[in-house]
């Protein structure tokens, strides 16, 4: 069996898609809460009120979403080694970036509940998530745009990742995480914090489109392959669904809001997520690195996938299942002091 034929370079690819997806999905809306949060209420008691709700609201689960990530990161370095030797070069500044972001929210998380000086920490708070949110987009946009590759190794520079294009994906990824976050807020608060979420959901909601928008028709143009599969037969007859089901999901995300649903918008916000993904997924296959590395060449070998997928196959379903229960036992509306 060749390596362009083993069915275990498949299943790899599938679990990191799989890891990638559930952070943005799970991850993506408490960091949308910290891009929100100085629109989450007015200064005062009231206003300390309502930021301490959307806490809470993430309280119990928020560090068990970042585990994602990590399955993310360390799959793509133990499944498929060559391309995390030339991606990460390329990206280091943003991934950088990224992390401090993740230091600064986590540390401001806990340390807003033990402090008077509630404003340096929701400063943190907010900036951090902004920061690894918009740095997750440009690294998502530095990889779509081409990485440059010479035999085996990165070959660029150090400010190589930094476009247009760049800036317009993390743009987009800022949007669409505040999008997930205003419609968690409206789905697990109730009150004046719902009614300023189905504002902000609006907001972001049609900032979020227009991103989707912006990258879906500048993408086609970074790569003769992405234009191929997007404008040309017959790779149009499989893509030409994708922006179609948007613009449906886009009409009933607008007659949810107006309908005052509740679940309605944030499975829908999901589900244009999960169509980015789909589509992203079709203009890149096979490359991991577009032009120079498929998931075939930078597929460790078959012995390692095995031993590695054994492991992963033990701790895939337990990490599903103590998240699902975390998300069942902290159901509910939420309130400045905990759940009710």
């Amino acid at each position: 069996m060749t390596m362009a034929s083993d069915p275990l370079t498949f299943v790899w690819a599938g679990i990191i898609a799989l890891a990638v997806f559930g952070y943005v999905v799970m991850d993506g809306f408490d960091l949308g809460l910290g891009i929100l949060f100085p629109w989450l209420g007015e200064k005062g008691a009231a206003g300390a009120n309502d930021r301490n709700t959307a806490i809470n609201t993430v309280a119990p689960v928020w560090d068990g979403n970042e585990t994602w990530l990590v399955l993310g990161g360390g799959g793509l370095f133990a499944a498929f080694p060559l391309a995390y030797s030339v991606i990460m070069p390329a990206v280091y500044t943003p991934v950088i970036a990224m992390l401090l972001g993740l230091v600064f929210r986590g540390v401001a998380f806990e340390f807003r509940a033990r402090t008077t000086r509630l404003w340096i920490w929701d400063i943190a708070f907010g900036f951090g998530s902004v920061l690894a949110a918009f740095s997750q987009g440009v690294i998502l946009g530095a990889i779509l745009q081409g990485i440059s590759v010479t035999g085996r190794s990165y070959s660029g520079g150090w400010w190589d990742w930094f476009s247009l294009f760049s800036i317009l994906t993390g743009l987009a990824v800022v949007a669409g995480y505040a999008l997930l976050g205003a419609c968690w807020l409206i789905y697990r608060t109730e009150a004046d914090l719902q009614h300023r979420a189905y504002r902000l959901a609006r907001i972001t909601g049609a900032l979020t489109l227009a991103g989707v928008v912006a990258v879906s028709l500048a993408t086609p143009f970074l790569n003769h392959d992405y234009f191929s599969r997007w404008f040309k037969a017959p790779g149009i007859y499989l893509t030409a669904p994708v922006p179609i089901l948007v613009a449906v999901c886009a009409a009933l995300f607008v007659r949810a809001l107006a309908k005052r649903q509740e679940i309605a918008p944030f499975l829908l916000a999901l589900a244009v997520f999960a169509l980015s993904f789909i589509g992203l997924g079709i203009s890149m296959y096979p490359w991991l690195v577009p032009d120079h590395i498929t998931i075939f060449d930078a597929a460790a070998p078959r012995n390692s996938q095995i031993f590695m997928l054994i492991g992963v196959g033990i701790m895939l379903p337990i990490i599903i299942g103590y998240t699902g229960y975390a998300y069942w036992i902290f159901r509910g509306k939420v309130g400045h002091e905990g759940y009710h």
